[in-house]
């Protein structure tokens, strides 16, 4: 997946929240009327799409704020809710994003082929099955933020909301490695000519 770089404020280019293209951005300050008073409200344009965003003390308000990547197009249906609920509610409450992005997480290993039940059972049957150690250290970091999401413990998301944000790059990292990489390579692989796969097989069968 390519980088993404989420809207911040006064930035010259970032990915637009309407056309998620990364693109330059005009800004603006509104005014108190009749004068030329900076009301403390500023007016960002996407070059690409025209589309505008509005934002209060150095946040976005309008559309919400999704300073995050959009879910990997290879996610399950299942997370898919999960995960954009999780992306509209970060800015305002990163608790609550990880929280999601922990449920997200539990569907997730349920789609790898897991139980779905138990978080920390599931990845333990993903390393037996030979589940490469960073993918497990991706699963087992937005499983221990989102358990301190919802439970007292070593991690304050409040106070470095960033970890919350990380969770989001995790989950689509994880769909890439496990999801998207082997869809790729079996596509390849169908358009090998018969007698070549007959011959895999036999050797394989040995």
């Amino acid at each position: 997946m390519s980088k993404y770089y989420p809207p911040k404020f006064n930035s010259k280019n970032f990915h637009c929240v309407h056309c998620n293209v990364y693109s330059a951005q005009e800004w603006s300050y509104l005014e108190y009327k009749g004068t030329t008073t900076h009301s403390g409200f500023d007016l960002c344009t996407c070059k690409h799409c025209g589309k505008e965003s509005f934002w209060y003390g150095e946040r976005m308000l309008i559309p919400t704020e999704a300073p995050v990547s959009p879910h990997h197009v290879d996610l399950p249906d299942s997370c898919i809710d999960d995960y954009n609920e999780a992306r509209d509610v970060l800015a305002r409450s990163p608790k609550a994003a990880a929280a999601l992005m922990r449920l997200c997480i539990q569907k997730l290993v349920a789609e790898l082929g897991e139980k779905g039940k138990n978080i920390n059972d599931d990845i333990g049957a993903l390393v037996n099955k030979g589940l490469p150690v960073e993918v497990q250290q991706a699963l087992d970091y937005c499983r221990v933020i989102g358990n301190n999401a919802v439970h007292p413990g070593e991690l304050n998301l409040d106070d470095d909301p960033n970890i919350a944000h990380s969770m989001f790059e995790m989950v689509n990292f994880i769909v890439e490695d496990r999801i998207t990489k082997p869809k790729k390579i079996a596509e390849l692989y169908k358009i090998l000519p018969e007698g070549a796969l007959k011959a895999v097989e036999r050797r394989d069968s040995k």
